[in-house]
């Protein structure tokens, strides 16, 4: 989902590439390769009545638009030759991994760490109609990522970092993984895996229905995340 504009590190059995993951109070972390690399893919566009609204995690099927999309997609992301499909449970992602996993012989997997971010009591109301009430509050889930709670409610950003990390260390070791998620998760797998500061996250969000292939940290050294003073 967009949203307007207004590591102590550790090893593990299954994922020992996420060794430099993104924490709150933890500085430079060395970096390894990853043996297995994940295309991040965004689903297509839902529903219009959902246009210029918070969704989150409500459970919406895909537009004309978005749906015709899929087709093209598959194909772009067949060519790629994954080897496993994971999506994150809801509608919006799961009709595209099924139909992938069909043109693939793959049967996907659920995982419903990859599930849009929750906020709470803002979900179904419009961006604008949230700005009008809150004014910038929305700031705080850059600004205190630690506390800040969308829609009183809603999850902080540290516990979606907190969620996406146990997501890709739940990852297999090996092969070519495709991710079927949602914006916020995604622009958080990419600052996890690429490094960089919170308050980069809106740049790292990808538009929907494209992907992003991760194949090695591109600094391929140190990898840092570090909250906004």
């Amino acid at each position: 989902m967009r949203i307007p504009a207004s590591p102590s590190g550790r090893r593990n059995r299954r994922l020992p590439w996420l060794c430099c993951l993104c924490r709150t109070i933890a500085g430079p972390a060395r970096c390894q390769r990853p043996m297995a690399h994940v295309i991040l893919v965004r689903h297509p566009p839902v529903d219009r009545a959902w246009e210029g609204r918070c969704y989150g995690r409500r459970d919406m099927g895909l537009s004309r638009v978005g749906q015709a999309m899929i087709p093209a997609l598959c194909e772009q992301l067949a060519a790629l030759g994954p080897d496993r499909i994971i999506h994150s449970g809801l509608r919006r992602t799961r009709v595209l991994a099924e139909r992938l996993g069909m043109r693939l012989g793959i049967v996907p997997a659920i995982a419903p760490d990859w599930r849009e971010r929750d906020f709470g009591a803002w979900e179904g109301r419009t961006w604008q109609s949230i700005y009008r009430a809150t004014g910038n509050a929305m700031d705080g889930m850059i600004d205190n990522p630690l506390g800040f709670r969308p829609g009183t409610n809603g999850e902080t950003t540290q516990e979606l970092l907190e969620r996406i990390e146990r997501a890709l260390r739940d990852l297999p070791e090996h092969g070519l993984i495709a991710i079927i998620s949602h914006g916020g998760p995604i622009a958080v797998a990419r600052q996890l895996l690429t490094g960089g500061s919170i308050s980069g996250l809106a740049t790292k969000i990808i538009a929907p229905a494209t992907f992003i292939t991760i194949e090695a940290y591109p600094n391929a050294g140190r990898c840092r995340a570090a909250l906004p003073s």
